[in-house]
């Protein structure tokens, strides 16, 4: 959508963008404006009017200002791996570039906090932390390259979920530039902290629709002393997924409990070359950590229950090194598949894990009738999956069917007590189905809250309300 502003207006917003941050860091280059004008998404592109960089938190406020004085739409951006478009500029404006603010600020070891700007990238955090025997949990796939910022605003997830949880779980504090130009804090360096509402976590997965998270205080734990990695091979994919209940129904919680099915292992073992076994229909990655006598007695009763469940396998990674590199190669699963179609389009439908069965088979069914590649991976465990879609975009009549399936895997995550997104946000591509799952009341509820803090519609507008919502389908029933 092109820009609704005048050249005029333009111009005097520009002057104003360079008073608060200097030249160098406000690009109105076509080069500039379009390498900011897309994320991860596929078939989401738009060019802002200007991308600035802000070196302090007084600037990323005073850019608030401006644009909400002059109804300027803005995108905060981070490193650019969100997968609903959240991050893509759809109605022109300004994208708010976090890349000057990206410094650990204070690593506070007597309260277990971490203090960092949001530019910061998460595996830098992660690493920083472990050099002192401390563990900061969350681990999105995309930790080496995205950003604690863009962790923050989709309350991001990972493969240490189950056990440990996601984002907001870690949060302790913010510092938030709004709208109207004003910095304010949240939370503290505390176990306890029922002073009036709860606007700590009201930010966080707000998906950048009421502020700007400009400084974070993240929660960290003792690092765990050991830890163990097992896979579990099946030639019957309902098997492994009914292994995932029987783990958690015998009072285990792994730190890890990954699927993938036989399409995904292939795309990763042609990847990273690591020997992952491409005979099976699926496999389980599942890690456990804690105390060593904890860990072994965990890991030989799940590998017993896996095999009660008719794994045909089950092996140990005889190495910290050989763990790792499972690991790492479950994390580049959607950049393995993504080499295969010209378009990949990973989504996000999330089921109580007591059904993980039924929704993976309710997946291939509905792959087999539209006719498309789904291949299917993700965090088993909490009953997170990630169906990706080989496709290519300019095929339009498969695109509609690409459409209709997904359509329909929403349907069926949602009747079985689920949810459209467990980690990836709504953002654009889930927005037209956001009513599915919080009713129209619960909507309205969503709209009035950000009215009360954008009433000017400024942050990410075109974001997670849709302006006209899907209907549902009628053939689930």
């Amino acid at each position: 959508m092109p820009s609704s502003k005048s050249e005029k207006q333009l111009s005097t917003i520009k002057e104003k963008l360079v008073a608060i941050m200097g030249q160098e860091n406000v690009d109105d280059t076509m080069s500039g404006r379009l390498a900011y004008s897309y994320d991860a998404t596929p078939n989401f592109q738009a060019l802002p009017d200007f991308v600035v960089s802000p070196r302090t938190a007084e600037e990323v406020a005073a850019v608030l200002k401006l644009c909400s004085d002059t109804s300027t739409p803005l995108y905060t951006r981070g490193s650019g791996t969100n997968l609903c478009a959240d991050t893509c500029p759809i109605k022109g404006g300004v994208v708010l570039l976090m890349k000057h603010l990206d410094k650990i600020l204070e690593l506070d070891k007597e309260n277990l906090t971490i203090t960092v700007q949001p530019g910061t990238i998460t595996k830098t955090i992660t690493d920083r932390v472990e050099q002192e025997g401390l563990f900061y949990p969350p681990d999105p796939s995309s930790m080496k390259i995205s950003t604690i910022g863009g962790n923050l605003g989709e309350n991001s997830g990972g493969l240490r979920g189950l056990k440990y949880g996601v984002t907001k779980d870690y949060v302790m504090a913010l510092q938030i530039a709004l709208p109207n130009g004003e910095l304010i804090r949240t939370g503290g360096k505390l176990t306890k902290d029922v002073a009036g509402y709860d606007l700590t976590h009201l930010f966080v997965g707000s998906e950048g629709t009421l502020g700007v998270i400009t400084e974070a205080t993240l929660k960290l734990i003792p690092k765990p002393e050991s830890q163990k990695t097992i896979l579990a091979l099946y030639q019957d994919i309902e098997a492994a997924g009914r292994s995932v209940s029987s783990i958690i129904a015998h009072k285990m919680i792994p730190v890890t409990l990954e699927f993938l099915d036989q399409d995904t292992l292939k795309a990763v073992e042609d990847f990273a070359h690591i020997g992952l076994p491409t005979d099976v229909k699926a496999i389980l990655l599942i890690v456990q950590d804690g105390p060593k006598e904890i860990v072994d007695r965990d890991i030989h009763r799940m590998a017993e229950l896996c095999r009660e469940e008719h794994a045909v396998d089950v092996r140990l990674a005889a190495s910290d090194a050989e763990a790792e590199e499972l690991a790492t190669a479950r994390r580049s699963a959607l950049s393995a598949l993504a080499r295969l179609k010209p378009t990949t389009i990973l989504e996000d439908a999330t089921v109580p894990r007591s059904e993980i069965a039924t929704m993976v088979r309710a997946i291939a069914e509905v792959a087999k009738k539209y006719k498309v590649r789904i291949s299917t991976f993700g965090h088993a465990g909490d009953g997170n999956l990630h169906p990706t879609c080989l496709t290519d975009a300019r095929d339009k009549e498969e695109m509609e069917r690409v459409e209709a399936a997904f359509a329909e895997i929403f349907e069926k995550a949602i009747e079985l007590g689920g949810t459209l997104t467990g980690e990836h946000g709504v953002g654009v591509t889930k927005a037209p189905y956001l009513e599915w799952k919080l009713g129209h009341a619960g909507i309205e509820v969503m709209k009035g809250i950000k009215q009360s803090i954008d009433p000017n519609g400024i942050m990410n507008p075109g974001k997670v309300f849709s302006e006209q919502s899907k209907q549902r389908m009628v053939m689930m029933k």
